[in-house]
């Protein structure tokens, strides 16, 4: 069984937006496979993503706590299905309360839910179902989405083909500016086919965003090396950094060491629902790879004048703090 996603993030179901980004951020950084070497790294990180897409938008987080692990196989027009069904027209009934209809609201009133929604409960409408020949809507159906980081960024209109039993068949797809990897994109009627006059079932493209050559992605979360010189990084500097969204200046703080990160709010992914990422620069002190001489000799007078010692940092000369290598 699929792992409850609270669980996946160590948060409770009662957790903020807030609460959920910081479980997010804290557990990314600690599983990326660019920093964890360990083999199953990478799937965990898959794992931690893919909770942090559902439950960082209110709408998928709302259908998630609805109807669970099978959410995704529960059409988006659910309710107005089963109205239908039931003679409604519409909307919901006067005993469904607001958190929406399950197969449980209608246990006793004759609603073939199998034939309904394609055998999501149970399974038995590929056998014939109860209703022999009655108009059935069409199951949803899903396909992968490969999208570069920019594309994701940027958003736009997007041509695929995709192939299924009746052959190739080409799509025009609207991607909205800041997907994220494991989020969903609905085509509408473009599922399988319904039963007679039926309606057809939603083609739902998810979405996977490649690996990238110079960020990394963690949720809206963009991270980026950024190259400084060792007297950048001693003294201080303002630098350009580039990310997804085009170049900013970034000020580099005196004494800043390889390793320290950066924060550019609101420069990561964008957010049409909310707050957008953040771009995070990770500072790489870079020495010249063939000093010329008169480079050298000024790192030659800076190693024979300093007294800084990295690998001792607390009192280079408390001789209590050396160690003898063994």
């Amino acid at each position: 069984m699929a792992r409850d996603y609270y669980e996946v993030l160590g948060v409770p179901r009662t957790a903020d937006a807030a609460e959920i980004q910081q479980a997010f951020r804290t557990l990314a950084r600690r599983h990326h496979p660019d920093v964890n070497r360990d083999p199953a790294a990478e799937e965990k990180f898959k794992e931690i993503n893919e909770a942090y897409g559902v439950l960082s938008d209110p709408d998928t987080r709302a259908r998630y706590d609805r109807f669970g692990a099978d959410f995704r196989q529960i059409p988006e027009d659910y309710d107005e299905r089963v109205a239908a069904a039931q003679g409604y027209g519409g909307g919901r009934p006067s005993g469904g309360g607001a958190g929406g209809w399950t197969e449980a609201d209608f246990g006793s009133s004759g609603v073939d839910f199998e034939d309904l929604f394609g055998g999501i409960f149970g399974g038995r409408a590929g056998r014939g179902g109860r209703r022999g020949g009655a108009p059935v809507p069409g199951a949803d159906q899903e396909a992968e989405l490969t999208l570069t980081l920019e594309e994701a960024y940027q958003g736009g209109r997007r041509r695929i083909t995709l192939g299924g039993p009746d052959g190739e068949r080409g799509y025009d797809v609207t991607v909205p500016a800041g997907v994220v990897d494991g989020q969903r994109i609905r085509l509408a009627g473009e599922g399988g086919r319904g039963r007679g006059p039926a309606a057809a079932g939603d083609l739902y493209l998810v979405v996977r965003i490649a690996p990238h050559p110079r960020y990394r992605l963690f949720g809206r979360d963009v991270q980026v090396d950024l190259p400084v010189t060792p007297w950048e990084a001693a003294l201080g500097a303002t630098v350009p950094v580039t990310g997804p969204g085009g170049s900013a200046k970034v000020h580099v703080p005196a004494g800043t060491s390889t390793g320290r990160r950066l924060r550019l709010r609101g420069e990561g992914m964008p957010h049409p629902k909310g707050t957008p990422g953040d771009l995070y620069a990770e500072i790489r002190v870079m020495v010249p790879p063939a000093p010329t001489p008169r480079e050298r000799e000024l790192f030659e007078e800076l190693a024979a004048d300093s007294t800084f010692d990295p690998r001792n940092q607390r009192n280079p000369k408390n001789p209590r703090n050396q160690r003898k290598q063994t």
